[in-house]
This record gives C-alpha cells, structure tokens and sequence, in this order.
C-alpha cells in the first residue's frame, strides 16, 4: 500500500499574501518536525496549489487514525507554541480533516497531487466505496502512479485547539498522485466526473505540487 499508515490527517488553508513568508518559515523549521516526532506520526507531505483552494494542503500519515485521539497529540494541540499560535491565526479558509484510508492502489507517490472533495449521499457509503475500489486503479495509466480514498471522521474532524476549521473535514476525498498535471487533470474531469451523481455530490476539484516531504526516519 503506497501510504503509509491507516490514519490520515489533512489540512489545508490559505494566508494573506502578507503572511506567507513567516507561514512558509514556519512550516519548514517548526511544525512539520514537531507534527511528526509525535508518536504515532509516520511522515508529512506539503503541497501548493497548482490550481487550486485552498492554496495550501498538508497530509499527514500516522499508524491509525487512533493516532489523532491519542494523548501524545491533544497534549501537543494544548500546548502550542509561541509562534504556533501566532502563525494559526492568520490560517483563512481552513479545512481541517481527520481520516481513515480506505483504499490505496498503486506503488509510490508522485510530485503532483490531484484530489477530489467528494460527500457520499445518504445511505450510499458501501456502495460508493465499491465503486471507488474500482476507479482507484492507476493500471495503464501514464502520469499516474497511485490513487486512495481517506474518508473523513465527523468527531474527530473540524475545529481543535483553537483553530477554526470548515466542517468539510468529514467528507471524502480522493488523492491521486502523479508526475504530470495533465495527466491528472483529465482523469479527474474523465474517469471521475461520473462520482457527481447517484452516489455522491462532487465538491471541488484541484491539483496541487509538492513542495517537500519528512518522514520519521528523517528525524529519528
């Protein structure tokens, strides 16, 4: 399985263009290293949008999504630090999900992220899954080397530590790793235009570039 871990946990948000440079520090010399020392925590991805919002997304895997109920974590969401609290109050448009992985195909991830908000109508999550279990095949398709399905946690999601956060975070999304944005970007309006139905409403779309990643073998 391309992912690593059972549990995920996404954020995503954007900052006043006055903002981004001590956001950006902080991300790369605080948060990410202090976000994955935390038991449990396996790695952590930061993206940019290519074509997207908001404008920045984050996606962190840990063992189980257990993990983001564990003591170790609330402990740390209660005691920020100084500039975690000044940063977090800049956040706009925050969205803020706690996931299970559902399904996980493929071998690898890739520098381009497209990825698919999706909200399973009523009474339709089993039969969405199987169909996803279906379309989530990278198989013979160029620019594409894997896709999965992390599925929002209603409880666990949303707002935390005093950060306001949309209530998007229970829904589903569908992340789909590649190496070329048009590759990416036809699936999603092709193979997967077809998920704003029966099943589910379709939310938003958008693709996103790596910026970096860290693992816990990094800091270890």
């Amino acid at each position: 399985m391309p992912l690593a871990g059972q549990g995920m946990l996404l954020t995503s948000m954007d900052v006043d263009p006055s903002d981004e440079a001590d956001f950006n520090r902080w991300y790369d010399r605080e948060h990410l290293k202090e976000r994955v020392a935390i038991e449990g925590f396996i790695e952590a991805r930061r993206y940019v949008a290519e074509q997207a919002s908001p404008k920045y997304l984050c996606l962190y895997s840990t063992e189980s999504i257990d993990v983001l109920d564990s003591k170790p974590y609330r402990a740390r969401l209660a005691d920020p630090t100084e500039w975690s609290v000044t940063t977090m109050a800049n956040f706009k448009n925050m969205i803020r999900s706690v996931a299970r992985i559902t399904i996980s195909k493929g071998t690898g991830r890739g520098a381009v992220l497209g990825i698919i908000r999706l909200r399973p109508k009523p009474g339709q999550d089993e039969a969405l899954r199987g169909a996803l279990r279906i379309e989530l095949d990278p198989s013979d398709l160029d620019g594409i080397i894997s896709m999965h399905l992390i599925e929002g946690d209603p409880d666990l999601s949303g707002p935390t530590g005093g950060i306001p956060a949309s209530s998007r975070g229970a829904d589903w999304v569908v992340l789909i790793d590649g190496t070329d944005s048009h590759a990416i970007a036809t699936l999603m309006t092709t193979r997967f235009a077809a998920i704003d139905g029966p099943l589910a409403t379709q939310l938003s779309v958008g693709l996103y570039r790596l910026m970096w990643d860290l693992s816990k073998a990094d800091i270890a």
